[in-house]
């Protein structure tokens, strides 16, 4: 990847994106580049945690394994998104595999020269803390979904949720999901069964609040979906 490639990637990046040339400098200096294919693996669960990783192309599957092998998924991440969001000033590992799902170049930078770079910029240090704050809120939502919520209502939470983090509005109340997924991997986002998904899909359906495109892809009214929820 060009040097030009590595700037305005990281230029994209909501944590770098009112920084100077000057003040990027030093991020694209510590900088590597990384090509992934799909089904490789960036990194697995419990490895020890030395790089940060900024997604040039592709998509990444974020998922964690219980001791049984059983799957969670805990987000598909797409360009301009940085993974993981744990680990910084401490030592660990990664709390979950990174799996590619669609042809990657990533850029990757160890967790350490981050760091030392970071502590040079305050201002910076807020704002990764910002987005650390985003993502607590975001687990903080999806636990009070489990807690608060059957199971219909936690599927419409998460087709909800998806249209903000893997969608793209194409109307004024419908979205179109950027990433294809199977009723089980819907399933192994909430702990529930692919049937259930299936029959909640269905309903869904049936009442036009979803549709599906032939190539897999949800077109999701999110106002319907709303309303379907809490009124």
């Amino acid at each position: 990847m060009k040097h030009e490639d590595i700037k305005k990637r990281l230029s994209d990046v909501p944590l770098f994106k009112e920084l100077s040339d000057e003040e990027l400098a030093p991020f694209i200096n510590i900088a590597l580049t990384r090509f992934y294919k799909p089904k490789m693996y960036v990194f697995m669960q419990e490895d020890p945690l030395d790089r940060v990783f900024f997604i040039h192309s592709g998509k990444i599957k974020i998922y964690k394994t219980d001791f049984s092998g059983k799957e969670q998924i805990v987000s598909v991440l797409e360009p301009g998104e940085m993974f993981p969001h744990a680990g910084f000033f401490r030592d660990g590992n990664f709390p979950a595999h990174a799996e590619v799902l669609e042809e990657a170049n990533l850029i990757v930078i160890p967790i350490d020269k981050f760091e030392e770079t970071l502590i040079s910029y305050p201002e910076l240090c807020i704002k990764l803390f910002k987005v650390l704050g985003e993502k607590i809120v975001d687990l903080q939502g999806r636990l009070e979904a489990q807690v608060l919520h059957n199971t219909f209502e936690q599927i419409v939470l998460l087709l909800i949720r998806l249209c903000q983090s893997n969608g793209e509005q194409i109307g004024s109340t419908r979205y179109q999901l950027t990433t294809q997924f199977t009723n089980r991997e819907l399933a192994n986002m909430i702990g529930t069964s692919r049937e259930t998904v299936s029959r909640t899909i269905n309903h869904l359906k049936k009442k036009n609040y979803i549709n599906q495109r032939e190539d897999g892809l949800y077109l999701i009214d999110r106002k319907a979906l709303e309303q379907e929820l809490f009124y």
